[in-house]
């Protein structure tokens, strides 16, 4: 998960011999890498050929990932290409869901909706 120019030398040795060793894992290394520098470049004008790439592979896992990204498409090139994140609602509703669950069983929907209101 680390990026490449980041690993420790042995690390990256130990990899590039992993590479050499196993074709598979090269060819693997190189899909996810790509996929990499779409999601934090924000390249996702690049999808469609990266998925074109993934599907033409005799990686079986990655080329089913890949159709499932395709069912989407639209919704995964805009996650991969706008700035705009659902970081504060998923928060939100994180915090409901720890509220519900610590009241589960032992309150009303009247204090659960108490509690949230005066939890600002």
């Amino acid at each position: 998960m680390t990026h490449p120019e980041r690993l420790r030398d042995e690390n990256a040795d130990k990899l590039h011999r992993l590479r050499e060793r196993d074709p598979d894992l090269d060819r693997l290394t190189g899909h996810v890498r790509k996929f990499a520098v779409m999601m934090t470049a924000r390249h996702g004008d690049r999808l469609e050929d990266w998925i074109t790439g993934a599907e033409q592979d005799s990686l079986a896992p990655l080329a089913s990932f890949a159709r499932i990204l395709r069912r989407d498409l639209d919704a995964v090139r805009n996650g991969l290409s706008l700035p705009h994140s659902s970081g504060a609602v998923e928060g939100n509703i994180n915090r409901l869901k720890m509220l519900n669950r610590q009241m589960f069983g032992r309150a009303s929907l009247d204090l659960l909706r108490k509690r949230v209101l005066l939890a600002r």
